[in-house]
């Protein structure tokens, strides 16, 4: 099968057959996370190990997608419409329904290295097969655990007469999966590399472009080109958006930064571009919020105020649809390159982008190229744009096959000579972000694809060796690397963070695995690793759970994501708490005055209790005001003027949907709840008619008309919940 790579197949299924006739009917399976899944390719492999007893099919990967779907009635009416309209034709994944019913069969395993959020809570096979580890030693576990097929999505392209392919969303593992499968191969081993064709993936260039060769086999049947997935944008809260102002002054201007997906990486975006393009407003609003009084050190030494002179590049294990927001704004416009003398001095301010006579005697005093140039410095001051494309060296003089000017820039006259004819004008393939995989709404992809040729090559899909660590990558040094990522801020989200420092995203106390690991430790390591970068931990102060409020800010917890030692900032919605090189006393005290001040008194008397606060420490008064409801009212005005809204990139849902997501939540909360009357509930409902208001939210819920028992009864709830609510 694999001898002249790749082979085409029209049919998934007849692809599968030579696969196992090549190697054998025990596979171990890789898949890429999130969304570079070859869907319809491993539908087939699966169902050929349901249909053959015989046949062992383990599956590794991490963020199985699934349409969402609804667990009661109500919430089946109220999603489907909008999954049909929002997900297309996706493929759902035969595996991801037979582990969530329990319906596996026994010759299959599914591993993951990374849940979606929350999604396997409930599911006990998957909570015992899950592999807590590094993102960056994902490929190497793989090869561990004997892998020897992967099945990817990619896209294809024509350039300069060739196809090339790319593996745009999800270069991330399996780059340095293939290379490590290749060795095995060259020893002996049998593996097979396939590619399912899919053109809705936006062509990504950098280290994702591969050639056809890439591939073993090649799946390419346009009934499979199937619509991406695309997970709706989330309201932004006020919470978020506190969070991300507050983050926002972290980012030192001419930097790096890596951000995550979701509301609080929405808002830290939104902190960012209005700190860039409403500058006046932003130090209003950090003014209104005391930020400044507050914080004001904190953001002198790590970050600032200012807009984006210098502007930002982006160093992030997932490209999020607010880079395109920042990129569009201005704000992430700082270009790096991939040498490291031309890095330097770029760093020090010798050379800047624009490209001038002195620049070349910058080159040769720092030894990039030599005075009397060689066809290899040539080739270097072409590559990065210092002559123009069209001339090159031959028998010692440039040409462009018209005119010879002498490549000896010793002599002052051919120096002249050179600038005037070969010297060229910009810096040429700069790189605006590094990144391993990608995900978002259908609006991030349609951006994606709608950018130029020469846009999307400022964007480095690469493997998550590059992105995340330091070292041990192919792609670049440490050394250039660390040139690169000057001023690194990487921010992440956080579930909960103990007084002591120590972080916890990924699990919970009793070892139930909400998500995973994935690259957050990495990137806090590099951030103590950079001589001038931060970590920066994102977390909400507070959760609710049922009708209670409780603190996200602990005493202590029995699982950790980041340990202790590893502290360093971390910022709520009521501030910033600067850890680094802090003793365990300083820590407690910035983590208790960013603390909800609801919790922040049971908090100091366990400190007391542990000796790690003195019995006459007391909070100060500038922080014991953290409460929702000042914020809230600071906020007010702005809001007024049209900043904060709950979906500032837009939305997904129509006008009806939101309304109607508020007050089904909201009657959930209510039946659920322990201190609530159900019987006075029902006669509620019973009593209640049907208002002419909610006829627009009837008719989307399919209810205007009922005609069974059952559909009556379930107007009458949704008609509750409107009202109770107040939406109606």
């Amino acid at each position: 099968m694999m001898r002249n790579r790749p082979l085409f197949y029209e049919n998934a299924d007849r692809c599968v057959d030579d696969v196992i006739e090549h190697v054998g009917k025990n596979i171990v399976l890789a898949l890429p996370l999130g969304l570079g899944k070859a869907n319809q390719t491993v539908n087939a492999l699966f169902r050929r190990a349901q249909e053959d007893p015989g046949m062992v099919l383990k599956i590794l990967t991490a963020i199985t997608l699934e349409r969402p779907a609804g667990k009661t009635d109500l919430e089946q009416r109220f999603l489907e419409p909008f999954v049909a309209r929002l997900f297309g034709n996706y493929p759902d994944l035969s595996y991801a329904q037979a582990l969530r019913n329990g319906d596996l069969p026994p010759n299959v395993e599914v591993i993951e290295f990374f849940h979606r959020t929350a999604a396997y809570l409930s599911v006990p096979v998957a909570q015992q097969n899950y592999i807590s580890a590094n993102y960056t030693h994902i490929a190497r576990d793989m090869m561990a655990r004997g892998v020897n097929v992967i099945a990817q999505l990619f896209c294809d392209a024509r350039s300069g007469g060739k196809t090339l392919y790319s593996l745009s969303s999800n270069p991330d593992v399996t780059l340095d999966g293939v290379r490590m499968m290749r060795e095995k191969e060259r020893a002996g081993k049998k593996i097979a590399i396939i590619g399912q064709k899919n053109p809705n993936l936006p062509f990504m260039y950098g280290d994702a472009v591969v050639g056809p060769d890439f591939f073993d086999a090649v799946v390419d049947q346009p009934d499979y080109y199937f619509d991406l997935f695309a997970p709706p944008k989330m309201s932004v809260s006020t919470e978020d958006y506190l969070i991300g102002l507050n983050a926002s002054t972290l980012i030192r201007d001419g930097g790096t930064l890596q951000i995550g997906i979701g509301s609080l990486g929405d808002a830290i975006t939104c902190g960012l571009q209005l700190r860039h393009t409403e500058n006046a407003v932003y130090r209003e609003i950090l003014t209104a919020l005391r930020i400044p009084d507050r914080f004001g050190p904190h953001i002198r030494e790590i970050g600032g105020t200012g807009g984006f002179e210098k502007g930002l590049y982006g160093a992030t294990e997932m490209l999020v649809d607010g880079y395109i927001s920042l990129y569009r704004s201005g704000i992430i416009r700082r270009k790096v390159y991939d040498d490291e003398i031309l890095q330097q001095l770029l760093n020090e301010g010798q050379i800047g982008e624009q490209i001038t006579a002195r620049h070349l005697d910058i080159l040769i005093e720092s030894g990039a190229v030599r005075p009397v140039l060689t066809g290899a410095d040539v080739l270097y001051l072409r590559r990065f744009g210092f002559i123009r494309e069209n001339w090159y060296i031959e028998d010692g003089f440039m040409t462009d096959g018209a005119l010879r000017v002498s490549a000896d820039l010793t002599d002052p006259e051919n120096r002249n000579e050179f600038c005037r004819h070969c010297l060229g004008t910009d810096l040429k393939t700069g790189t605006l972000i590094h990144a391993g995989f990608f995900l978002g709404p259908n609006q991030f992809y349609e951006a994606l694809r709608d950018m130029s040729e020469a846009e999307r090559k400022q964007i480095n899909m690469t493997s998550v060796q590059h992105v995340n660590q330091l070292y041990g990558c192919p792609y670049a040094s440490q050394r250039l690397k660390t040139l690169q990522r000057r001023h690194g801020r990487f921010v992440n989200a956080a579930l909960m963070v103990t007084l002591s420092g120590a972080v916890i995203s990924d699990g919970l106390e009793n070892g139930e695995v909400i998500s995973g690991v994935g690259g957050q430790y990495n990137f806090v390591s590099m951030a103590h690793a950079l001589p001038d970068a931060r970590s920066v931990i994102m977390v909400r102060s507070t959760r609710p759970k049922g009708r209670e409020i409780h603190s996200n800010i602990l005493w202590n917890y029995g699982h950790t994501t980041i340990p202790r030692h590893l502290k360093d900032v971390v910022v709520t919605e009521y501030g910033i708490a600067d850890l680094r090189a802090k003793t365990d006393r300083e820590v407690i005290a910035a983590l208790l005055n960013i603390t909800d001040s609801r919790f922040q008194d049971e908090l100091l008397r366990e400190a007391r209790r542990a000796k790690k606060l003195p019995r006459d420490y007391r909070i100060p008064d500038a922080f014991r005001e953290n409460l929702p409801g000042r914020s809230e009212a600071i906020l007010a005005p702005f809001r007024e003027k049209g900043f904060f809204p709950a979906f500032p990139y837009g939305t997904d849902f129509t006008h009806e949907e939101l309304v109607l997501a508020k007050a089904l939540k909201g009657l959930k909360e209510e039946m659920s709840g322990k201190a609530i009357p159900i019987p006075r509930l029902g006669s509620a409902i019973k009593s209640m008619g049907t208002p002419d208001a909610a006829r627009p939210y009837l008719e989307r819920m399919k209810l205007d008309n009922p005609i069974t028992a059952r559909e009556s009864m379930m107007q009458r709830l949704v008609v509750y919940a409107l009202v109770s609510g107040g939406h109606i």
